[in-house]
């Protein structure tokens, strides 16, 4: 049995996320793609209709499709991350509509996080702002594979291509500068429903795809074959039955990569080495398998392995560390300061951690400028970490690995989550990092 690709586009998932500046039309563009992708169900359209009549609006305002909370209708703004499920007959979909207000840039991060594609919405009439600098240096930060330049309110500027193309081309230029490689970028009206799911009568200069389009048929994960499997330990099963006395499985879900019986395998971070004699997939046994499944592996050896354990290939297993440097987004009311002590969580392993030093914080303006040694990061503050952990932990670069080079810091008093980690410097022009020797946790 080997991976074809029939197979891996029987699951073909897309999770996108829309990120703009305030009344850019964010959350108007989310309910056009689901209305006119007949995505929306007749109650819930009949209760968009009933509100927006409570308004004082004629028509449907769709945008009340993903602004659910109360302070978001009242105030006509998105505050919370909302997360849609649709589907297309070419693709399933899970799209989170994220706040524009620079106060809920960690709103952002946690919706692009896991995104393989990020819309960015441009009002026509304002072009490149602040904030869209910013969306676009968070997408970047986040390595998120695919950027979508969304030119909205092209009917309030009659629909002139010049007016789109230089703020593509402006858009372009600093997407560039920050490592994105490629932008696509689409002319589009949410709320006349021009090139979101339809192609535009209006727009004949334009000959690209929709929105829909688009994201229909943008290359989604990657081939698992390219990158080294990563198999983080959740739960070991030992069922103590008559038919399987000896069993000892190792439950979770594969990371990234591909696991096939035969391959000699890592234990991290205890370095242990055996081999994979089987792989249990939906109750059964199976040849290999890859990211993102949930299968439990069998070992040749009877060894010491738990929770929070990383299995790996025996070449190719990520170095294991106690010192980590890596750029992080605040979360959290309560500031990060140096000195704090914590709890790194990464993957399904949780240890203890202290601040050492935070180097500098990074201003997501135009010039993305780097303000040394500041004295705490405050929430939505994006910056780089120096962590002592109390036991090394696997971790990759996240430029390698979005999975496995991610963590996140949690307080230690009530469990709340403080701070999102990316393992490894954000941007070129960093401070090098610390040799870190002579730390006692």
């Amino acid at each position: 049995m080997s991976t074809t690709t029939e197979e891996l586009a029987a699951t073909s998932l897309l999770r996108f996320a829309t990120a703009g500046s305030v009344d850019d039309g964010k959350s108007t563009l989310v309910g056009r793609l689901l209305h006119d992708s007949k995505s929306v169900l007749a109650d819930q359209l009949e209760a968009v209709e009933h509100a927006s009549r409570r308004r004082g609006q004629d028509a449907p305002d769709l945008a009340l499709l993903t602004d659910g909370l109360r302070a978001e209708r009242e105030q006509g703004i998105t505050i919370d991350v909302a997360y849609r499920y649709f589907a297309t007959a070419r693709r399933r979909f899970i799209l989170a509509d994220t706040p524009g207000h620079v106060q809920y840039t960690r709103n952002m991060v946690t919706g692009a996080s896991t995104a393989e594609l990020t819309v960015i919405l441009v009002d026509a009439r304002n072009g490149v702002v602040e904030q869209t600098r910013r969306h676009a240096a968070v997408a970047a930060l986040l390595r998120v594979p695919h950027v979508v330049l969304a030119v909205n309110k092209m009917d309030l500027v009659d629909y002139a291509e010049p007016v789109f193309a230089a703020i593509a081309e402006e858009f372009t230029g600093y997407a560039a500068s920050l490592g994105i490689p490629e932008v696509t970028a689409i002319p589009i009206s949410a709320l006349a429903g021009d090139n979101v799911v339809t192609p535009s009568a209006h727009m004949d200069w334009y000959g690209g795809p929709t929105v829909l389009e688009h994201l229909e048929t943008v290359p989604v994960g990657s081939d698992p074959s390219g990158v080294p499997a990563r198999f983080p330990v959740q739960y070991v099963i030992r069922p103590q039955t008559a038919d399987h006395p000896d069993y000892r499985g190792y439950a979770g879900q594969i990371a990234s990569g591909v696991l096939r019986v035969g391959d000699r395998v890592t234990v991290l971070p205890s370095g242990a080495t055996s081999t994979i004699t089987g792989i249990d997939l939906l109750g059964r046994p199976v040849e290999l398998a890859w990211a993102p499944q949930s299968v439990t592996v069998l070992l040749a050896d009877d060894l010491d392995i738990s929770r929070g354990d990383l299995l790996a290939p025996a070449e190719g297993a990520p170095a294991t560390t106690r010192d980590i440097r890596a750029t992080v987004c605040h979360l959290h009311e309560h500031p990060l300061r140096v000195g704090m002590r914590v709890l790194l969580k990464h993957g399904t392993r949780t240890v203890k951690a202290i601040v050492r030093e935070l180097p500098y914080r990074i201003d997501l303006g135009a010039e993305l400028a780097h303000h040394t040694a500041p004295e705490e990061l405050g929430v939505n503050d994006i910056g780089a970490v120096v962590l002592r952990t109390a036991e090394p932990l696997p971790l990759d670069a996240y430029a390698d690995s979005r999975r496995t080079g991610s963590f996140v810091l949690i307080d230690p008093a009530d469990g709340a989550t403080l701070t999102a980690g990316m393992a490894g410097e954000a941007f070129a022009g960093a401070a090098p990092a610390p040799a870190g020797e002579g730390w006692d946790f």
